[in-house]
């Protein structure tokens, strides 16, 4: 296992600077998610990490040791794609030991490893398979077999589940963060889905056109996004997010509507602000009236959407109730959840 550290990464090609000086240490044994949009850089920082790109400035570390110039194989890094990247002509046990076969190891070592691999990703019966005969879950499993049985100081992952259906790759979300737990190797994981950098990280790094927006545990990134970015990005159906200007106990749109605010909150008086509060912190009750657009039944709770003024808000309730279009219902803020940005600068107001 090894730490991971970029000091000052900056990536251009040609005159184009596409990652900005970013400064991340990985701690060692941790499961760090890059996640961003895409174009964000994340991928990029992931193959400068492996040695797959070249590094325009600053350095990269792993295990304490500058690698920059290192090729991707003397890295100690093991990497695995989103397409698999298996080779066609080869049964799984082959595909699996393919590089400690190139590493000239004992036929005695290559066997245990190789059979140690694919008792821990269920692979034992599929052995003497070609990946033809595989689904796409069993595939990725075996270049994640490749991959682990290499011993790696870091695993990278590069969308690994991107091409896998919706319920595949919940299950093999858990098979990813299970493998974590057993191995306890270094892990960086690029995603631009949040529910899988949610459900599996230590750390999420937010990204934004090759800067960092923010560094912390999922639930931080969550609870207390920094900027206005974040508290977008992050969240499924997304905060909702209105303009106004802060008053002693309120925020008063452009519509007239006034916004709760906990007494404690950080904005001054006639400063323009964002308002924002997550859908599930919105309770039917007493508080501001919106029109009702759509509701959306998802099983076990019905997402709400209703106009307020130029605004379109979102609430999330687990009760059964039937809610008319175009009628008028009552939403309350929890005012413990009530998050304000700056309209100019978009940062939080704390």
């Amino acid at each position: 296992m090894a730490s991971v550290k970029l000091k000052n990464i900056v990536k251009k090609y040609g005159d184009i600077e596409v990652v900005h000086g970013v400064d991340l240490t990985i701690e060692d044994g941790s499961f760090v998610v890059l996640l961003g949009p895409s174009g964000c850089g994340k991928s990029t920082l992931l193959r400068m990490i492996a040695g797959l790109e070249s590094v325009t400035g600053g350095d990269v570390e792993i295990a304490g040791k500058r690698v920059n110039d290192k090729h991707p194989k003397d890295r100690n890094i093991a990497m695995v794609f989103q397409n698999y990247a298996l080779y066609a002509h080869m049964t799984v046990k082959d595909n699996m030991s393919f590089s400690l076969v190139l590493a000239k190891r004992p036929q005695s070592e290559i066997d245990e490893k190789t059979e140690w691999a694919a008792k821990i990703l269920n692979l034992e019966p599929y052995l003497k398979r070609y990946p033809r005969e595989l689904s796409g879950g069993q595939r990725q499993r075996v270049a994640m077999g490749r991959a682990i049985v290499r011993d790696p100081a870091v695993f990278l992952f590069d969308e690994p589940l991107s091409n896998l259906d919706a319920k595949l790759r919940v299950q093999m979300r858990t098979e990813i963060k299970d493998l974590h737990e057993r191995l306890k190797t270094t892990t960086v994981y690029v995603t631009h889905d949040q529910i899988e950098a949610m459900t599996m990280a230590d750390k999420i790094v937010i990204l934004r056109d090759g800067i960092i927006e923010q560094v912390g545990t999922p639930l931080e990134v969550y609870d207390s996004p920094t900027n206005l970015f974040v508290a977008q990005f992050i969240g499924s159906p997304s905060m909702n997010l209105i303009s106004g200007t802060a008053g002693k106990d309120h925020v008063l749109t452009a519509g007239g509507v006034k916004l709760p605010l906990p007494k404690s909150h950080k904005a001054k008086p006639g400063q323009e602000v964002i308002y924002g509060i997550r859908p599930e912190d919105l309770e039917i009750g007493k508080g501001f009236p919106a029109k009702i657009s759509v509701t959306e039944p998802t099983g076990p709770e019905i997402h709400i959407y209703a106009d307020l003024g130029d605004d379109e808000i979102c609430a999330i309730v687990r009760e059964r109730q039937v809610f008319k279009r175009d009628s008028i219902v009552e939403f309350a803020p929890r005012l413990d959840k009530v998050h304000l940005f700056d309209a100019k600068t978009t940062m939080a107001i704390r």
